[in-house]
């Protein structure tokens, strides 16, 4: 894979059209994304995959993760499968909602060759890995810049594109609230309304379907509950005894670190989750950019956005949560 820097010059409209000619001119592509997908992620891969099976490719959608019962609403969740055992060459590899290489995953093993690796990102962190990049960290979702993408290029944009598309906006903007929300934003949420999106059928399925032990699961993290720096800087863990115990699934945790960040005096919030191999996941919440949680995520090689950024770190529950708090608790009080 050809390695190249960002290139200034070089305008919006003039990457989505070399995108846009890369889609059109090649016809076996695989469509990625990271590691244990989120809404963002997932909506991205299957609005993309569907664009392409509209425009007549031949395309594979793989993630090292199979989505969780949650994510069932989605339209053709069936396309997203796991990689297989042999690796295989593409015309065309398409990299979503990724930050780094490395968290691709499994998949990337698997794309034995590749003419053209094209990322498409909104984290500022992303060091423009592949041969076409367009990262705007100013983006609030992935899937607003496939939006713009699609129409830029006149691509088909059905229902079934629209509701992938929604979902993964509404997800990674807290349901259009978060800071990074913009008028954009609700007019292309607008547009995907016109489009065929049910807003109340697929916001019930977003956000009021989770199954009692995501309540059992939120129950125990609240019980580890601690506060620091004044009550400015909210934790909470969750260990493989207590989720193992729980019978939880990965997507279950997603979206209660809110429930702690949401205290009127917390101005960051914390999530441990102990994971297999002697790792610590650590998802970060910010409700100021004066608290940068990227670059606190990325001095344990980590990143994300200033708002919400995360790291796998090796090392123990306890000494973990003792770095990453006394490095948050630094920024805060200074």
């Amino acid at each position: 894979m050809t390695m190249i820097s960002p290139d200034e010059t070089r305008s919006k409209d003039q990457i989505f059209q070399q995108i846009g000619d890369a889609i059109r001119n090649h016809r076996t592509f695989a469509v990625l994304s990271h590691m244990r997908p989120d809404g963002d992620a997932l909506g991205c891969q299957l609005a993309m995959a569907l664009v392409l099976k509209e425009l007549g490719k031949e395309f594979v959608v793989w993630n090292e993760d199979q989505p969780g019962d949650k994510f069932d609403f989605h339209s053709e969740l069936q396309l997203v499968q796991l990689p297989p055992e042999e690796p295989q060459d593409f015309d065309v590899v398409l990299a979503l909602d990724t930050a780094t290489q490395v968290r691709l995953g499994t998949p990337l093993d698997k794309v034995r060759s590749a003419k053209l690796w094209i990322n498409i990102d909104h984290h500022v962190s992303n060091p423009h890995y592949g041969d076409i990049a367009w990262i705007d960290p100013h983006s609030p979702a992935t899937g607003q810049i496939l939006f713009e993408l699609f129409e830029h290029q006149h691509f088909p944009i059905t229902q079934a594109v629209a509701e992938n598309l929604y979902a993964a906006i509404s997800t990674d903007t807290g349901s259009f609230q978060y800071p990074n929300t913009t008028a954009r934003t609700y007019e292309i949420a607008a547009a995907l309304v016109r489009a065929g999106v049910d807003v109340g059928k697929i916001n019930q399925q977003i956000y009021e379907s989770y199954p009692r032990r995501r309540l059992e699961l939120l129950r125990e993290l609240l019980n580890s509950a601690k506060f620091s720096a004044n009550d400015r800087i909210a934790s909470f863990s969750l260990t493989r005894e207590a989720a193992s115990r729980l019978g939880v699934t990965p997507e279950d945790n997603e979206g209660l670190i809110d429930v702690i960040r949401a205290v009127k005096s917390v101005q960051a919030a914390v999530f441990f989750e102990e994971l297999p191999e002697g790792k610590i996941r650590i998802s970060m919440r910010s409700k100021t950019p004066k608290i940068d949680v990227s670059e606190i995520a990325m001095a344990f090689n980590g990143g994300g956005h200033k708002l919400a950024a995360g790291a796998r770190i090796r090392g123990s529950l306890e000494e973990i949560e003792t770095k990453v708090l006394e490095k948050i608790c630094n920024v805060v009080v200074n």
